[in-house]
């Protein structure tokens, strides 16, 4: 039996008092952990498709952050673990600050370049550090929420602008974590190979859902260690195939 742990993160701060920010040391702290529970890294199309060790580890980056190139990569580097990366195509390069509802209350004050998306040579630099780059949609819709039109639009001009910048793009995560049948489908006729939820919705683990363990700055040791145990993972995705026959 292969192990695939699936983290998700998406800033990495020492400054930003954000839910969504962790800081480089507890980042540190919990790949070291990971890595003497025996997991070992690789990009997140990998682990979900072809696990190449029995405990696969896949980290991954929402929002495309510039923190993501700045801090988070030295220190997965370090590490010698690939990360993968997801970026709102709309946003890739714009001098002004990301905004949707989640994170619009960070956009105008001392933290709004917290909230810049990293540049299409930024994203190249990360490729070239054997990192996965990867759709976060155009502009971070709750895909469920779209119309068929637009939810077509989200996932192929994505995935065919991030082709066309570097090369490839075989995964996405969804925006908020947020998908049902209808964009599954819509996904897989786009073209992605992978994709990537969170953890407690109700889904089965596929390729094309995938749930992912969202880590936050108040996940202390313990806590971390609980929600990424092999046992109660399992447990989550057993309920939701139970869920999913009735």
């Amino acid at each position: 039996m292969r192990d695939v742990l699936v983290l998700c993160y998406h800033a990495v701060s020492e400054r930003w008092p954000s839910e969504l920010a962790v800081s480089a040391g507890l980042l540190d702290e919990q790949i070291t952990a990971l890595e003497r529970r025996g997991y070992r890294a690789a990009t997140f199309t990998q682990a979900v498709t072809d696990p190449p060790w029995r405990r696969t580890l896949a980290i991954t980056f929402d929002d495309a952050y510039r923190s993501t190139l700045d801090l988070a990569a030295p220190v997965l580097a370090r590490h010698g673990a690939p990360g993968t990366v997801y970026a709102p195509t709309d946003w890739v390069g714009r001098e002004e600050p990301m905004s949707w509802p989640g994170i619009e209350e960070w956009s105008d004050g001392p933290h709004r370049d917290e909230l810049l998306c990293l540049t299409w040579d930024g994203l190249g630099e990360l490729a070239e550090q054997g990192w996965e780059v990867g759709s976060h949609t155009r502009s971070h819709p709750r895909l469920p929420q779209v119309d068929d039109a637009a939810l077509e639009r989200e996932l192929r001009d994505s995935r065919e602008l991030i082709t066309a910048q570097l090369g490839s793009c075989d995964s996405i995560a969804y925006p908020y974590g947020d998908s049902d049948e209808r964009v599954v489908r819509a996904t897989a006729a786009a073209g992605y190979r992978a994709a990537g939820t969170l953890t407690g919705l109700p889904h089965v683990a596929q390729p094309l859902s995938w749930p992912r363990v969202g880590v936050y700055p108040d996940n202390r040791p313990l806590f971390f260690k609980l929600k990424t145990s092999a046992t109660l993972r399992s447990l989550v995705v057993g309920a939701q195939r139970v869920r999913a026959r009735v």
